[in-house]
């Protein structure tokens, strides 16, 4: 499998693991046009790379992905092109990490948000540091919780806690993301690849069909899920990029302020 093509995605092949690495840490591994697409194709190679067994990914530097690159959200606003360009790769990065039959592991390394947030949770395992932050961010941007929210969100921690955070957008702490079943397990900084890759080794010297085969018959929850609203909840989403609110949030979140959204003006 040749990965030269890729700019923002660092591919290393060990003991039948690809480690793979968001690597763009200037920005926190934002996710600008280029990322987004190979966020989506990239579980397509590794699907039919025979010598992989098993996915790991991280982020390079102090972040895993600190959500979307302001300048795709500036020129999905109002942009049908853009905006269905956007909505096909978030559609295919669920599904295709959903499909993949290869165990994939994410190690949370920092901040995940927006795409990186996708790939994070939809992870087969999920491993986080310590000092791993946590939050959707749809609606403070002015646009539904789409991307991967409706899929995985109430099936990791319940309909209750995944209204209030979808909702509200308030950060969850590794902590607090362990216990409420967001992720995984958490480990200290120190000893988040080391655990990382002893459980890529596991999985990848372990009984391959049995393994798969166990992956994919979870998965049917999440097709299950993926069939009845995510292509709504997405729809949705992309939506939003036709709206007022969306230039507002997107205006507070580069000012640093909390949005003033015209939605919530009231009627005049």
């Amino acid at each position: 499998m040749d990965y030269s093509s890729y700019q923002h995605l660092l591919i290393e092949k060990r003991e039948g693991i690809a480690l793979l690495t968001i690597n763009r840490p200037e920005s926190l591994n934002s996710t600008n046009f280029r990322l987004h697409y190979e966020l989506s194709k990239i579980w397509l190679d590794i699907a039919e790379d025979d010598e992989v067994r098993v996915a790991l990914i991280t982020g390079a530097g102090r972040a895993f992905s600190a959500g979307g690159d302001f300048e795709v959200v500036e020129k999905a606003q109002g942009n049908a092109e853009v905006v269905g360009q956007i909505m096909k790769e978030a559609r295919d990065i669920v599904h295709n990490m959903i499909n993949c039959d290869k165990p994939i592991i994410s190690a949370i390394n920092g901040v995940a948000v927006g795409a990186g947030l996708a790939v994070a949770l939809l992870a087969d395992i999920s491993i986080a540091s310590e000092n791993a932050r946590f939050t959707d961010g749809h609606t403070r941007l002015g646009v539904a919780a789409g991307d991967h929210a409706a899929v995985i969100w109430p099936l990791l921690v319940g309909m209750a806690k995944a209204k209030y955070y979808l909702l509200t957008c308030d950060m969850l702490d590794a902590k607090e993301a362990e216990r409420i079943g967001l992720v995984s397990m958490v480990v200290s900084p120190d000893q988040l690849m080391p655990k990382a890759m002893e459980v890529a080794r596991k999985l990848s010297t372990g009984a391959q069909s049995a393994i798969r085969w166990t992956k994919q018959s979870l998965n049917q929850w999440l097709r299950a899920a993926a069939h009845t609203s995510f292509d709504y909840s997405l729809a949705l989403e992309m939506l939003g990029f036709f709206g007022t609110d969306v230039r507002e949030g997107v205006k507070a979140l580069q000012e640093r302020r909390p949005p003033a959204f015209p939605s919530a003006q009231g009627k005049k």
